[in-house]
């Protein structure tokens, strides 16, 4: 089996693995807070409602208009700024889902502008990522030729190592200053930088959301959004360098068995319709010639050679006479035989003497 089908093999099965692993993993850390947390929420819901005496409707009403109201308390999500907020978590696939179009216009323009603007921001942000990548390669050159290394070259594991150090500082830095405006604690600020960064977007932490910050204070949502651009920047050239540096395995691979192949190719023997004769050269297509049918032999040794069709080795220049002269010769002693003339036993010792010498001659 070749390498890259057990590679693919090997990433599904790590793949399911990994998933089942994340599966147990999280029933374990969160099964027992949830059943807990519901427990304690649906004791507190009881009390409210015997305390102020609400309905069940009442309570159901005011708890939808509760989660209605929470994107106008903290802004104006659609005036410019806002907008701009949105259509970036849009053609970015991070979508928070804090706020949504709730016109059936504003639906309509939200699929047609993600439809365009989804592989537009997927191009751009390739296109900066190898930018920064060559720009990086540059940077470790220069630094290499600095320290007088003698291996100046930079190796794909270089950017590699560089540009996972770039993500985890733009990662630990953007954790810091969110984590000073929206007053979150740091692992909580952490954590919405990578959910953000990876485009998850679960939305339970959305930043400019608190005391209508993209209103007041635009020096933050100018940073919000610069922050979030550069971010998908940086890990997109990550994730495309590991990507990258899979699929260039892959690809050796592939060249490795090309290279082979030619190489065997150039050695093998071809026999469908070829003949190989006693001295080693290949007649091509010797079986479609039936002329060479008769003279070309597979034979390994050098016993037979190839002669033309017009030269044959035995050539008959005179037909065959009569056999009786081959009988032999019975001795004379009757009388009537003494009657043969001395000249016909003369004629017939000569021709049996001319025959026998054309025969050796044969």
């Amino acid at each position: 089996m070749k390498k890259q089908n057990v590679r693919t093999l090997s990433l599904i099965v790590c793949t399911f693995t990994y998933l089942l692993i994340g599966a147990a993993v999280f029933d374990a850390l969160e099964s027992d807070y949830e059943i807990e947390h519901r427990r304690k929420y649906q004791l507190e819901e009881k009390q409210f409602k015997s305390s102020y005496n609400i309905s069940d409707e009442d309570y159901e009403r005011l708890r939808k208009n509760i989660l209605r109201v929470m994107p106008y308390k903290s802004g104006r999500q659609w005036k410019f700024a806002g907008a701009f907020y949105f259509s970036l978590t849009v053609v970015t696939t991070i979508g928070y889902g804090h706020s949504t179009p709730q016109t059936t216009g504003g639906k309509i323009f939200c699929m047609c502008y993600a439809l365009a603007g989804i592989p537009l921001c997927i191009v751009m942000f390739q296109s900066v990522g190898e930018r920064l990548n060559t720009f990086v390669t540059f940077l470790l050159k220069q630094i290499k030729k600095c320290f007088k290394l003698k291996n100046s070259e930079v190796s794909q594991t270089n950017l590699i190592l560089v540009a996972m150090n770039l993500s985890i500082i733009v990662l630990t830095a953007g954790a810091g200053v969110f984590s000073h405006f929206e007053g979150w604690q740091y692992i909580d600020a952490f954590y919405y930088c990578f959910i953000t960064l990876t485009t998850i977007g679960f939305g339970d932490f959305v930043a400019l959301q608190n005391h209508s910050a993209l209103q007041k204070n635009p020096q933050y949502v100018a940073f919000s959004l610069f922050y979030i651009l550069f971010g998908l920047t940086v890990i997109s050239a990550a994730m495309n360098l590991l990507v990258l540096r899979f699929l260039t395995m892959n690809t050796e691979d592939e060249r490795r068995d090309e290279l082979e192949a030619a190489a065997a190719a150039q050695t093998a023997v071809k026999l469908d319709g070829d003949v190989i004769t006693s001295n080693g050269n290949v007649v091509s297509r010797a079986q479609e010639i039936p002329e060479f049918n008769d003279h070309v032999s597979v034979c390994s040794c050098s016993c037979y050679n190839i002669r033309s069709k017009d030269k044959h080795r035995y050539k008959v220049t005179r037909s065959p006479g009569k056999i009786s002269h081959l009988l032999q010769m019975q001795s004379i002693s009757s009388g009537k035989d003494d009657v043969i003339s001395n000249g016909e036993d003369s004629n017939s010792i000569v021709q049996f003497n001319y025959i026998n010498w054309k025969r050796a001659s044969v």
